[in-house]
């Protein structure tokens, strides 16, 4: 793919190039926004939002890195459809047992390749990382997902939070910590690289 000969058609009204940069970024949008939001709908209403936004701004793109500008965009998305949504709570559509609890939970990240038993651990495990997640603060959960799940760097994600290079490292470091400590209640879960001893992460 041609980023940059697409980028210049599309700011020409060539929507074909248009549709063609989102193909080759939905996916990333998409999971960056589920992270971040920790519901797929909710997921789905920023991700489309952010491709509206994208079509809008395209013009104020001023080089460098197209996937960063992108997450920027996704990662404001969010915060908005999180601002709507404390405004205005909504009931997830998923179906819950007697006891509340969700009786099928989203598979993201599924290996259509693993075996049956592979799934389901798959499914177990990226459900407790998910769960974790959602506890984090929705500022630390930011930057945790742009650098350990999108894999961009401390400045690129400084400039799309617009906050010092030294509040990514603080959040980023109480992020990871956290996270930890959440995932030591999914000790079964862990694959045997990510365990210490037998025993710890």
């Amino acid at each position: 793919m041609d980023e940059q000969y697409l980028i210049q058609s599309a700011l020409k009204g060539d929507m074909d190039a248009f549709n063609r940069l989102v193909l080759a970024y939905q996916d990333m949008a998409f999971n960056t926004a589920y992270r971040i939001m920790g519901e797929s709908h909710a997921a789905e209403d920023a991700t489309q939002d952010a491709f509206i936004s994208m079509y809008q701004k395209l013009q104020t793109y001023r080089g460098g890195s197209f996937k960063a500008w992108i997450l920027r965009i996704v990662t404001n998305a969010c915060y908005d459809e999180l601002r709507r949504r404390q405004r205005r709570p909504v009931t997830p559509l998923e179906p819950e047992d007697d006891d509340g609890e969700v009786i099928e939970s989203p598979k993201w990240m599924e290996d259509s390749t693993a075996g049956p038993d592979e799934q389901v651990d798959n499914a177990e495990l990226e459900n407790a990382i998910q769960h974790c997640l959602e506890n984090l603060d929705v500022d630390f959960r930011t930057v945790v997902v742009l650098v350990d799940v999108s894999g961009e760097d401390y400045q690129t994600v400084s400039n799309i939070i617009h906050k010092p290079l030294g509040t990514v490292k603080s959040r980023l470091a109480r992020a990871r910590q956290k996270l930890q400590d959440c995932l030591r209640g999914f000790w079964e879960l862990l694959p045997a690289r990510y365990r210490l001893n037998g025993e710890e992460l």
